[in-house]
């Protein structure tokens, strides 16, 4: 499964610490993430991450673009609602492409850890039922 990972900056630090709770799972996967945080992530686990750019200039367009081909199967955006993003076209642009085709998206720590242990439990795959 190829999984998108974003996080605000105010996120970071979760998301560094969520990915190291869920290494195990997510070793098994196809990681993708902007710039920085794929940075920050493979520095404190073992993962490998296939790095964008980061958000700002053009990592958050690239995993859209990723959706619309159908290559990301799962996004992790952890997003700072309380802090005015200067790319905020962009980050709707990506929350609305998640939408239009059916990728399961997690915007907070508990969606995320309810997708990744359901994928602990019993792989499934959304691109099957997107095409159904």
């Amino acid at each position: 499964m190829n999984i998108a990972l974003i996080a605000h900056d105010k996120k970071k630090d979760e998301m560094v610490n969520f990915c190291i709770a869920y290494e195990p799972i997510l070793k098994a996967h196809t990681l993708y993430a902007t710039g920085t945080t794929g940075r920050r992530i493979m520095e404190a686990t073992s993962l490998h991450i296939k790095r964008m750019k980061s958000g700002p200039y053009g990592g958050d367009q690239q995993i859209g673009a990723m959706i619309a081909d159908d290559l990301i199967d799962l996004v992790i955006f952890l997003r700072d609602p309380l802090t005015a993003q200067p790319h905020e076209p962009d980050i709707t642009a990506l929350l609305r492409l998640a939408d239009v085709y059916g990728v399961p998206l997690a915007t907070n720590l508990g969606t995320a850890e309810v997708l990744l242990r359901s994928l602990a439990e019993e792989p499934w795959d959304f691109r099957a039922l997107r095409h159904t």
